[in-house]
């Protein structure tokens, strides 16, 4: 090759007029005509047209997709500004300037950016975009996978997207509401469950498979749906919590009544302070897991009907204990019945077997019933009875300390007495406003009632009439002896009868005590027993001065204590022969 370029040193540099001239001399030793050579150099330079119009044409089509590559890129760089929404960018060049590769060169990092920002934008729109349509699809409960959202990338400004953002933040807020109250309604439920002994999980799960709390707060469901069966569930359990409470308040009262009928003790009461605790307590109160549970419920029927049977079996024993309550009430008010015809009857009524417990204990309570509002109506007249009973004794007492010839003694206690005896008088005279007060009350009694008041079986205004008469008695027969007393005082006085010495006066008989009934027996005793007047002094009878005992201070109530040959008696000194009733 070097041989070749040392021959012709021409080789190394070829040019277009090398190779004429080196074609002029080929020619030359060929001998071509001039012809030709003339056609053949037409041909070459023919030729070489064509290669440059096939290089211009070439060079219009390079200018031409440039322009349009620079057209292409200023109307992508004005939808890009429209996209987001922007008017201008900082990195366009204002002027149009240069040759057509300057003003691409110029454009050409403006779209660059202008196209990262696009892509940001899209993909902020897309998350945007899934949230609100997870959101969207948790609210309507669908639990199917959610395909990415189509961004409409003609409008990606950024009013747009805090359109986005703004709807987003109201559906999270929305979301958040609901599941707290999911939440609510869980922890509603758990309390009930518990309150009812019911499984928690397997009621939720049965609400909604992710309300489950192995699951996360996040992942619950928060559906319409949901809330509304959540919602349902809790107002059937707080029905079923409101029946079972119901229930288990009237067993706990019909507990309570067959223990106090029965007098179970409280070591066995014991055992259901869990059903009782709640006898009076509201829905909302009763928080105790397993309270109202069903096998709390059953153990409480069960005990019922236990006790319903030993009740049957031991309805005498009930039965007469409340038959001593209704004489008990009696006997308080003081009025008289037949104890053993009620027992014969009860007993009558047991042994028959044609009976129903449950009717012949509610009889015997409204028995109680009437005979409380009977000692209730009576209780006002029977304080009085004992206020002019009372007063009754201290009178008595009063006649005892006033006939001790010893009374001023300085002795032990002797002030006590005087002081007593002080009050004992003021009590003596309210005697007779208290008993016109109490007559007036009994008649006004009567008179509403139309039946006659009797204590202990003996008709009060008898008993108060007596009283007053004998109480007068007592006071005629005081001035009979104070004028008695004032004849021996003036005998006494008289010169010495020449027969011998002065005649010693009469003995002093015993003044008769007046004091108010107490009866002798209970209040249900013999019917034909008569009231003693001392008889609230245990049947101590009144003493005369040689130290024997007046036996008429023992006398019936309802009949005058001293006749006109008693009195005559005692004032001849002799002691006459006690009433007998």
């Amino acid at each position: 090759m070097a041989a070749v370029e040392a021959e012709n040193p021409l080789l190394g540099q070829i040019t277009c007029g090398s190779l004429l001239q080196q074609l002029q001399q080929i020619w030359d030793e060929v001998g071509e005509t001039d012809e030709e050579r003339d056609k053949m150099l037409l041909q070459l330079e023919q030729e070489c047209l064509d290669v440059y119009k096939r290089k211009v044409d070439l060079a219009v089509k390079s200018r031409a997709h440039l322009l349009q590559t620079l057209a292409d890129a200023r109307v992508e760089l004005t939808n890009l500004l429209s996209s987001l929404g922007e008017k201008t960018y900082v990195g366009i060049p204002e002027k149009t300037s240069g040759t057509i590769k300057e003003q691409l060169a110029a454009i050409a990092p403006a779209l660059e950016k202008l196209w990262e920002q696009k892509d940001d934008r899209i993909k902020e729109f897309s998350d945007v975009q899934s949230q609100i349509q997870k959101i969207c699809a948790e609210i309507a409960g669908n639990s199917e996978p959610v395909d990415s959202p189509v961004v409409d990338e003609s409008d990606l400004s950024t009013k747009k997207l805090d359109e986005f953002h703004a709807q987003l933040q109201d559906l999270q807020k929305e979301k958040s509401e609901r599941l707290h109250k999911v939440l609510e309604f869980v922890s509603t439920v758990h309390d009930l469950c518990a309150v009812l002994g019911m499984d928690f999980f397997t009621t939720v799960t049965e609400v909604h498979p992710s309300l489950n709390d192995s699951r996360g707060v996040q992942s619950k469901s928060i559906s319409n749906e949901t809330l509304a069966r959540l919602a349902n569930t809790v107002l059937a359990l707080k029905e079923d919590k409101t029946k079972r409470l119901q229930k288990l308040q009237e067993l706990a009262t019909q507990l309570i009544d067959l223990w106090n009928l029965m007098d179970t003790p409280p070591e066995e009461r014991s055992l259901f302070d869990h059903v009782t605790c709640n006898i009076s307590a509201s829905v909302d109160e009763v928080t105790v897991p397993g309270a109202l549970a069903l096998d709390v419920i059953e153990q409480a029927e069960v005990e019922v009907e236990r006790l319903d049977q030993l009740k049957a079996s031991r309805m005498k024993e009930i039965a007469f204990k409340k038959q001593a309550e209704l004489e008990e009430i009696f006997a308080h008010a003081h009025i008289e019945i037949d104890t053993e015809a009620a027992r014969e009857k009860i007993l009558s009524i047991i042994d028959s077997g044609n009976f129903e417990p449950a009717e012949l204990l509610a009889d015997m309570d409204n028995q109680i019933v009437k005979a409380k509002e009977e000692a209730g109506s009576r209780k006002d007249i029977l304080d009085k009875v004992e206020k002019w009973m009372s007063a009754c004794e201290e009178e008595s007492w009063l006649e005892d300390y006033n006939r001790d010839e010893n009374r001023y003694n300085a002795s032990r206690g002797a002030h006590l007495n005087l002081k007593r005896a002080e009050k004992a008088r003021i009590l003596v005279n309210k005697i007779p406003a208290l008993v016109d007060s109490l007559v007036a009350k009994t008649r006004a009694w009567e008179q509403d009632r139309g039946v006659t008041f009797t204590y202990d079986g003996v008709p009060l205004l008898a008993m108060l009439d007596e009283y007053v008469m004998l109480r007068h008695d007592r006071e005629e027969e005081k001035k009979r002896l104070r004028d008695q007393k004032k004849l021996h005082e003036q005998l006494n006085k008289e010169p010495d009868s020449p027969f011998g010495s002065t005649p010693s006066p009469a003995r002093q008989p015993s003044t008769k005590k007046v004091v108010g009934p107490r009866a002798n027996g209970g209040a249900n005793g013999n019917t034909s027993r008569r009231l003693s007047l001392n008889a609230h002094q245990n049947g101590s009878r009144s003493v005369n001065k040689d130290g024997r005992r007046d036996s008429r201070a023992g006398g019936p109530v309802n009949y005058v204590a001293m006749s006109k040959e008693d009195a005559a008696s005692h004032v001849s000194g002799t002691e006459p022969l006690p009433n007998t009733p």
